[in-house]
């Protein structure tokens, strides 16, 4: 009811020359009758006039029609927009959103306004199965097994290097086997945990695979954790042992109730190394070792509330290496640095993932030494790490060089991307994103050209479906923020010991092939580009 002029003058909005002071999208509906104008002598019409300059970045009028008999004959609209903002193609997708949302109202006027989705069949199509479709054969076997396989393939070529140790894919084995046998004779097996507190080397894989040939999943413990902290990990986790080194040992609580296994003891030595080295049976575990297994516990940071162990089974990170392998290249993998401490699981595919594949693991002590460890049989291995991380290896020192860049864990602002780029100019540089609930990584990106400002954490891979949807668990459209949902063969088993905490974040997946499925709910708001 007030002159535009006069509105402007009051509110006194801060002035642009790139918009309109009060919005930017307008609708008008037009449905007040024409004026009906009876000059003597003269057949008048109204005439539509067209502007060649959009007065808002989008505006769309909409029109009742009617036909002879003054009925009503549905609606006219038209849509303007800024060219410099807005694409030809992005405009008619809105248009045909709209008509696709009325044809859909008008269809069932009873029908709930959140059940009325903006997708159209086709884009739904295409959201949900065609850039979902991530299906993949993969080996069925578990973690030991398809290590051995390996083994059996190349057991004289180099597995592990740290410092000066250097460990065969047959020594490896071997000392794991024995270990392994050890653990169980100590009460280790499928469904039960064996912690780890060990320092960074070669010893630390003999252990984590010995963990795994017992059939036990690993639980990651750091010594440098708070003292509490430890003590709630071990209360909930309640591994058979823990894994450790005397001086590490020295760090834990001494009341703990977890009984302590010191690789470094003589005695324990003695009775490690009289054992067989040959491959574990299922008769040689306490049950037969199963795929559906849990391989590891991770804890999170616990910055929802206290930290929540995350339960991987080992058919989802056989998932995890097969996609390595075949995404990024087995001639990736033929040295990987192991840069990442065991507590995050960023750490399961930087030894794993190789090991599997033929590779070879250099344990390093983190990604700031990349520049002085990271020389040697491969010119050129695979880095992995967050890009904060990186950015402070290239500020710090000259880093050697890296045939692949893994960045995960955090956004990748433009000035880190193209320093990153800088350092290492002709690296595959990959952008993976995943949660520990859908193990490591969910969705990856490569380039082998210059890294764009916005850099996007890609596709689904392998046998992973990703879901962008509203809060009536409804797919948006293209280009549009929703909640980002992960499905598929790599979805952890859920939170230890937690099942109300596992069925709010594990739900049911209504857009499944197979029913029962679930889908994890991350809770980072993302768009399909």
């Amino acid at each position: 009811d007030l002159p535009f002029e006069r509105l402007v003058e009051i509110l006194n909005p801060a002035r642009s020359m790139a918009r309109h002071p009060l919005f930017q999208v307008m609708l008008a509906f037009q449905n007040v009758a024409d004026p009906d104008l009876d000059l003597p002598g003269l057949t008048v019409r109204g005439e539509q006039v067209e502007g060649e300059v959009a007065k808002f970045d989008l505006s769309v009028s909409m029109g009742e029609l009617h036909d002879e008999n003054g009925a009503p004959a549905g609606l006219q609209g038209q849509l303007d927009y800024r060219t410099d903002l807005f694409a030809e193609n992005t405009v008619r997708e809105l248009a045909d959103r709209v008509v696709h949302v009325l044809e859909a109202v008008t269809a069932d006027p009873d029908a709930r306004i959140r059940s009325v989705s903006a997708v159209g069949a086709e884009e739904r199509h295409r959201i949900l199965t065609d850039w979902n479709a991530t299906a993949r054969d993969v080996p069925h076997g578990t973690l030991p097994e398809l290590f051995q396989a390996q083994v059996a393939r190349t057991p004289d070529a180099v597995a592990v290097v740290s410092g000066t140790a250097r460990l065969t894919y047959a020594e490896l084995n071997a000392r794991a086997n024995r270990l392994a046998r050890h653990l169980v004779a100590c009460g280790a097996g499928p469904e039960k945990l064996v912690a780890i507190a060990l320092p960074r080397s070669a010893d630390l894989l003999v252990a984590l695979f010995a963990v795994l040939k017992s059939g036990s999943g690993y639980v990651p413990v750091d010594p440098e954790y708070p003292a509490d902290r430890i003590a709630y990990m071990l209360a909930d986790a309640e591994p058979v042992l823990l894994l450790t080194e005397a001086a590490t040992a020295a760090l834990f609580p001494q009341d703990a109730a977890t009984p302590q296994l010191q690789l470094d003891n003589p005695e324990v030595q003695q009775a490690v190394a009289g054992r067989d080295s040959a491959d574990l049976s299922d008769g040689d575990r306490l049950s037969p070792l199963l795929p559906s297994h849990p391989a590891y516990v991770i804890y999170t940071s616990g910055s929802t509330g206290r930290p929540k162990g995350v339960m991987v089974e080992h058919r989802s990170v056989v998932n995890l290496a097969s996609w390595a392998a075949d995404g990024l290249g087995t001639d990736r993998l033929e040295e990987v640095c192991a840069s990442t401490s065991l507590n995050f699981d960023v750490s399961v595919f930087e030894i794993i993932a190789p090991l599997l594949a033929g590779g070879r693991v250099r344990v390093i002590r983190d990604l700031l030494a990349f520049g002085d460890e990271a020389a040697g049989d491969t010119d050129r291995p695979l880095a992995s790490g967050v890009p904060s991380v990186f950015s402070s290896l290239l500020d710090r020192a000259p880093a050697a060089d890296a045939a692949t860049v893994v960045m995960a864990g955090e956004a990748i602002s433009p000035i880190v991307a193209k320093k990153i780029r800088s350092a290492f100019p002709t690296a595959r540089m990959a952008n993976c994103y995943g949660p520990t609930e859908a193990t490591v990584y969910a969705t990856s990106w490569y380039t082998d050209a210059e890294m764009p400002d916005a850099v996007p954490i890609g596709r689904p891979i392998a046998n992973t479906r990703v879901y962008v949807l509203d809060a009536a668990l409804s797919p948006v459209p293209v280009g549009v923020a929703g909640e980002l949902y992960v499905a598929g063969a790599q979805l952890a088993r859920g939170y230890l010991g937690r099942a109300g905490l596992t069925a709010e974040r594990f739900v049911a997946d209504p857009f499944a092939v197979v029913a029962g499925s679930r889908m994890y709910r991350t809770g980072d708001v993302v768009r399909w580009s």
